[in-house]
């Protein structure tokens, strides 16, 4: 009898060692998701490879010498009282409030917690810069009465909901929020609160009183309140009066905050992840004219339940576009840590959520990412896409509208905007032709969420913005990051990164970016230009009737030659912030215009046709819907 020998081959204890490292390194994946986030890594462990770029604009800092003064305020305190708002705040908006036909800049504000304001200080407010037309910006805040409304505001969208001719403003906020109407006053104009008198508006979300904190103690505070973020006006009936969308993140109250346990070894107390929290509901108001609002978020199906019937949104942006052509807008909502979702218009006053079916899922891996900022744009002719900001370690997505699915597929693999952006903590984005090449380009803005873990970890916690460059090819060298050496070091100044924004504020065509920050100053550059490359702008006004004032949902497709540019007029845009409403369409080295072809917002579906004949290029254009009108603006100082 030949007895079996009793020891293991070498092949089996490799086999068994192998085994034993991949059910490791799975724990240690695995381990994080539960927790909130994916482990980070640090974003010097990943760089593109230099793909040569011609000529690029360059990007300067003016925020001194433009007059721009303005730092942002997000309460933190101690290191035993991070409350999860702290990381999460700061937007951004280009409003022409004047209609002078400059972007001015209005910044919105957090403030400190109840109780921890510091002695003899005033608390602090947005701030409003008026654009001068010559470069330059004044403090217009007190002439605007904007310097005595101060709460923990978030983010903010620019329309005109009342029709008046002006754009008006709303701001999102933890607890609070507020509608300032554009008034005349005297030979300027001034905000108006009303809030109070905006029907459904007038629930702010539940910010306490000083009397009702138990002990006087604003931490202790159980009742939850509304932890709103990115927000947009949108026409979602087509009546011609713009309606209101507002994301709401968790629920959330200083107790509840501080009651999750959530500590690192060595540092203590970190902010908590969203997974640690119960999820919320999103807010629909239609405007009932008037100066009124009406709560239909319920009637309207916006509300999203997981399988359990509980409420899902995490939510942090949002777009409002017609990716179907149908008429009338749908909504993406970019949520943190479960599902993002697409509302659906169905054309008949509701939506349905059908983001699993219509693939807003990314395909790369079937996980929730920690979705942020985003924003929508024909990123290559007749292909719209809507570019979602990831968290850390999860690449950018890039959700291409096929219409033969009537679905989404994410691009960003297949088009250069995965492998470069996964390190970064991505807050804030947009699509803007930089370059004026007729090309959209990408921005992102970045930046960390806690000092203390980020020193521990090795991690960067200021980071830099990150620019692509649009090549036009079709392949992985699509979008290409633009670096220091090619636009100029002053864009990637490392910041904690939030909201972002873009406009001409020069009239030069060449749009120029404000970048905030958490807690920190917010920056101006100027896009110095100087490509040689020709343009045309485009500011909409609807009739007031048939589409709203500002021409929020209307599609702008302008034909060049071989050239064709389509743009949608959207307010909310990236992360809690709002860029300029005019379109700029870069024409690159062409001079022609042969035509413009305009939908208007709203049930009729109106187009206007313009012959290019009669249009310049290097011109700004102001087109009204009304006998449809086209005149050149030029802006007053």
């Amino acid at each position: 009898m030949v007895r079996r020998s009793t020891f293991i081959r070498p092949n089996v204890y490799l086999y068994l060692m192998g085994a034993a490292i991949l059910a490791v390194l799975a724990v240690w994946i695995a381990w994080p998701y539960f927790h909130g986030h994916p482990p980070e890594r640090n974003s010097s462990e990943q760089s593109s490879p230099a793909i040569p770029l011609g000529p690029q604009p360059r990007f300067v800092d003016i925020t001194s010498k433009a007059g721009i003064d303005f730092t942002h305020v997000n309460g933190y305190t101690t290191v035993d009282k991070k409350l999860l708002p702290e990381t999460m705040s700061g937007g951004v908006a280009f409003i022409d409030f004047d209609r002078s036909g400059n972007q001015s800049i209005l910044f919105v504000n957090s403030r400190n917690w109840p109780g921890t304001e510091p002695s003899g200080k005033p608390r602090p407010t947005m701030k409003l810069y008026r654009n001068r037309g010559d470069g330059t910006f004044e403090d217009a805040t007190s002439r605007t009465g904007l310097d005595k409304i101060s709460f923990y505001g978030m983010g903010v969208t620019v329309g005109d909901y009342d029709n008046s001719g002006y754009p008006s403003i709303f701001i999102s906020g933890v607890g609070d929020h507020r509608l300032l109407r554009n008034e005349p006053d005297g030979d300027g104009r001034k905000f108006v609160d009303v809030t109070d008198s905006a029907g459904d508006l007038a629930d702010r979300g539940g910010w306490p009183e000083r009397d009702k904190l138990p002990g006087g103690d604003f931490y202790n505070y159980k009742e939850p309140m509304r932890f709103e973020t990115s927000c947009t006006w949108l026409d979602y009936d087509g009546d011609g009066k713009l309606d209101l969308f507002v994301c709401c993140y968790l629920v959330w109250s200083p107790a509840i905050d501080l009651a999750i346990k959530s500590t690192s070894p060595g540092v203590g107390r970190i902010y908590p992840f969203p997974k640690q929290y119960d999820g919320c509901q999103c807010l629909l108001y239609h405007n009932e004219g008037g100066g009124k609002f009406k709560d239909v978020s319920a009637q309207a199906h916006i509300h999203v339940f997981d399988e359990h019937a509980k409420p899902l949104a995490k939510s942090l942006g949002v777009s409002a576009c017609d990716f179907e052509d149908e008429g009338l807008p749908s909504l993406i909502v970019a949520n943190d840590s479960v599902r993002n979702f697409y509302l659906h218009n169905k054309q008949d006053g509701t939506f349905e959520e059908i983001g699993v079916g219509a693939g807003i899922v990314a395909e790369r891996d079937r996980n929730a990412r920690g979705g942020m900022g985003i924003d929508v744009g024909e990123y290559r002719p007749g292909m719209l896409g809507a570019l979602v900001c990831n968290f850390s370690t999860e690449p950018n997505t890039l959700l291409s509208y096929k219409k033969q699915l009537r679905g989404f597929q994410d691009e960003a693999d297949n088009v250069g905007l995965a492998t470069p952006s996964t390190p970064w903590v991505k807050f804030g984005c947009f699509f803007f032709d930089y370059d004026l090449s007729g090309r959209l380009g990408v921005l992102t803005n970045n930046g960390n969420l806690d000092a203390e873990l980020s020193i521990q970890q090795h991690e960067e916690y200021r980071q830099k913005p990150q620019l692509y460059c649009n090549t036009g090819r079709k392949d992985r060298a699509m979008y290409v990051p633009v670096h220091g050496d090619t636009v100029g070091e002053d864009l990637f100044v490392p910041m904690l990164g939030r909201g972002c924004a873009y406009a001409d504020i020069d009239g030069d065509g060449y749009p120029d970016v404000v970048l905030m920050q958490c807690d920190g100053e917010a920056r101006l550059l100027r896009n110095e230009g100087g490509m040689g490359n020709h343009w045309i702008r485009l500011e909409l006004e609807g009739d007031g009737v048939h589409a709203n004032r500002s021409a929020i949902g209307a599609w702008v497709e302008v034909k060049t030659g071989e050239l064709v540019q389509r743009r949608y007029v959207e307010a909310g845009r990236g992360y809690l912030s709002q860029s300029e409403l005019p379109l700029t369409f870069g024409l690159g080295k062409k001079t022609k215009i042969d035509s413009v072809t305009i939908r208007w917002p709203g049930k009729d579906g109106a187009k206007t046709v313009i012959d290019g004949k009669g249009l310049a290029a290097d011109k700004f254009y102001r087109v009204r819907q009304e006998g449809e009108k086209v005149e050149e603006v030029t802006p007053r100082r």
